[in-house]
């Protein structure tokens, strides 16, 4: 039975996130009601190409509502029966695959590749860091054509403060303060390898080119600033709150040497606001043996 390991991008626009969701129908009483997720979508474009309706699809990170992907990782196992043609043998190729579950998908899902992997992959628990970016814009004007994947504020934001704010996070920690009070974990202690804040010019490429852009989409009055942190795990809404706090150190609110004494309260009232999921995408996914942040397939 071939396990197969896929690279996924998607704009989380118009999905309640990543995972599955099936809640209670407020209008059918003992019904429940789909909600569009990612999952759901490849889930389904999987079972359609393979004719294995009982497939499962496990996610590495549970983005949540309106957060994007360039590098977000799954797996499923196939079920090949060569008989009635159902499943997907590994003598196919993978190549294929991707073809045939990118004409299933809509066009804000792409499949950027796919490989064949051992019986013991598991997305989520052989996962050994992972990389987030968060888009902040800054200007008198706010941005139109790629609104949906930056979020836009008009302070003035000082990037050598954010990046001296940044280094403070650097290692393991308990980042209670920088998590949703009802996170659902039974601990807090994460490690962050890297965290630092790059900035682009309004007529130099942008360091972390995002899809969907359109033309003309910078104005000459903008900075453009990206959050980028990776660490072994993170919390709920954690990276958004470390942009959020990095973002009030910009504009002067927070200092950057309080960052260690904000970590060691374990205060959420201490750090700064849980930015919108507009600006948030999962850059890449790492498992044991693969050098960090490696990407493969289409380029975007």
């Amino acid at each position: 039975m071939p396990r197969y390991k896929l690279t996924i991008a998607y704009d989380g626009t118009d999905y309640c996130g990543w995972q599955k969701q099936e809640p209670p129908d407020p209008d059918n009483p003992g019904e429940r009601t789909t909600l569009p997720t990612v999952q759901g979508v490849v889930e389904e474009a999987a079972r359609d190409v393979l004719r294995e309706p009982g497939l499962v699809l496990t996610g590495a990170s549970r983005t949540d509502s309106g957060v994007h992907a360039l590098g977000q990782v799954a797996a499923f196992t196939s079920e090949p029966d060569a008989a009635t043609g159902v499943g997907w043998p590994a003598d196919r190729g993978t190549d294929r695959l991707i073809k045939a579950l990118n004409s299933k998908l809509p066009r804000d899902v792409l499949i950027r590749d796919a490989e064949l992997v051992d019986d013991s992959f598991e997305p989520i628990g052989g996962a050994t860091s992972k990389e987030y970016t968060y888009t902040i814009v800054s200007g008198e004007t706010r941005p139109l054509w790629d609104r949906r994947y930056v979020w836009h504020t008009w302070y003035e934001l000082d990037l050598t403060r954010m990046r001296e704010a940044a280094a403070h996070l650097v290692g393991e920690h308990d980042f209670a303060a920088f998590a949703q009070i009802n996170h659902g974990r039974k601990t807090t202690v994460r490690t962050i390898f890297a965290c630092d804040v790059e900035q682009a010019s309004p007529t130099s490429p942008h360091p972390n080119p995002l899809p969907h852009r359109g033309e003309g989409a910078r104005h000459a009055d903008e900075q453009r600033f990206v959050v980028r942190v990776s660490g072994s795990g993170f919390l709920y809404n954690m990276v958004r709150i470390v942009a959020g706090t990095l973002m009030e150190v910009g504009r002067g609110k927070i200092e950057p040497g309080s960052i260690p004494a904000i970590l060691a309260s374990k205060d959420r009232r201490r750090a700064g606001i849980t930015l919108p999921p507009t600006g948030l995408r999962l850059e890449w996914v790492r498992y044991a043996g693969e050098p960090r942040g490696a990407q493969t397939g289409t380029s975007l």
